[in-house]
């Protein structure tokens, strides 16, 4: 049994990209409508977005252009994902060290962020409103009686050294942006977790999607108990490179079956949208990868169920509901 939640009706949304005609179709598919000012849904509905808004796709500024309108009317909330974080440091002169900037401007950095750069090329204004929005986000949402979202891992210690130092709505303040982006520290720690997933360091050397040489695996963090790091491992790929090493039950930080429902983005599943356990649900589909862009309808803290979730395919083309019994 799950832990008691409100009835509110809520619309919680996956990993986005950049991919602004998805998230227009996908809205639309929620029952969402622009009135002039920004989408609002008819029944009061509210959007959670789980983060990574841009980076990848072919509309950067149309997904901000939707979703921020949304959030300042209160017809959404959001909460940061690592792509906003990287953002900010790419977009920040670092006071220690000047002329260099908290995230370097190198090949990997600069090539990552190359589409929403082109898009913000001859905006400097609304580029600078962007990454101030950024900078408003929260690194994660825990609605009273309601659902929690956090971009990657819901891990309670991190989330515990953080909180007293956090702004207003837990976010990020100056200063913890400069120690976030220092390696080794605690916080760049904390964020590292809570934004990027938990990670495990491994023998072997490998290529991440993007081609950039990896040493530690993802992990399933959401899973309890003692287990084997084959288990865990994400991509499921990573398993059979992996040896058949059982991790300790405290590696892993886990999510008690008793808790309220988590939703969080990030980790590129691909095949049919459905729960990761009854109160543990990843709704990043990999729409930047040809995947969709997934919501979930929450409307109880009833056992998560596969029939809630709505998706759109990318380019547009409407993946419509997920019904029980079909394949």
């Amino acid at each position: 049994m799950v832990e008691k939640c409100s009835t509110d009706g809520y619309d919680i949304i996956g990993d986005i990209h950049g991919h602004g005609a998805e998230l227009i179709a996908l809205l639309e598919s929620l029952g969402y409508f622009h009135d002039g000012i920004s989408y609002i849904h008819p029944q009061g509905r509210q959007a959670l977005f789980l983060g990574d808004f841009i980076d990848r796709g072919p509309q950067q500024r149309l997904v901000m252009q939707t979703v921020m309108p949304m959030v300042e009317r209160a017809s959404a909330r959001a909460i940061m994902g690592n792509h906003e974080f990287n953002a900010i440091l790419f977009h920040t002169l670092d006071p220690e060290n000047p002329g260099c900037w908290l995230r370097p401007r190198d090949n990997k950095n600069t090539n990552q962020h190359l589409p929403f750069l082109a898009e913000y090329l001859n905006r400097p204004e609304e580029l600078g409103k962007v990454i101030e929005w950024f900078k408003r986000l929260p690194l994660w949402i825990d609605i009273p009686k309601g659902p929690r979202l956090i971009h990657a891992c819901w891990h309670q210690d991190h989330i515990d050294t953080l909180k007293p130092r956090l702004g207003h709505g837990n976010t990020l303040t100056d200063q913890l942006i400069l120690e976030a982006s220092r390696k080794g520290s605690p916080v760049y720690a904390s964020i590292e977790v809570l934004l990027k997933g938990l990670e495990i360091p491994i023998k072997d050397t490998f290529f991440d999607k993007d081609g950039n040489p990896r040493s530690e695996v993802r992990t399933r963090w959401w899973i309890n108990g003692e287990v084997n790091i084959q288990e865990v491992a994400l991509p499921p790929s990573m398993s059979l490179r992996l040896p058949a090493e059982t991790l300790a039950a405290d590696v892993l930080p886990g999510y008690c079956p008793s808790k309220k429902p988590v939703f969080f983005g990030h980790y590129w599943w691909k095949g049919k949208p459905e729960p990761l356990a009854d109160n543990v649900a990843c709704l990043d589909y990999s729409v930047a990868k040809g995947g969709s862009l997934v919501a979930y309808r929450w409307d109880s803290c009833e056992a998560l169920h596969h029939s809630k979730y709505i998706a759109v395919s990318a380019h547009s083309s409407p993946a419509g509901h997920y019904q029980a019994g079909r394949s």
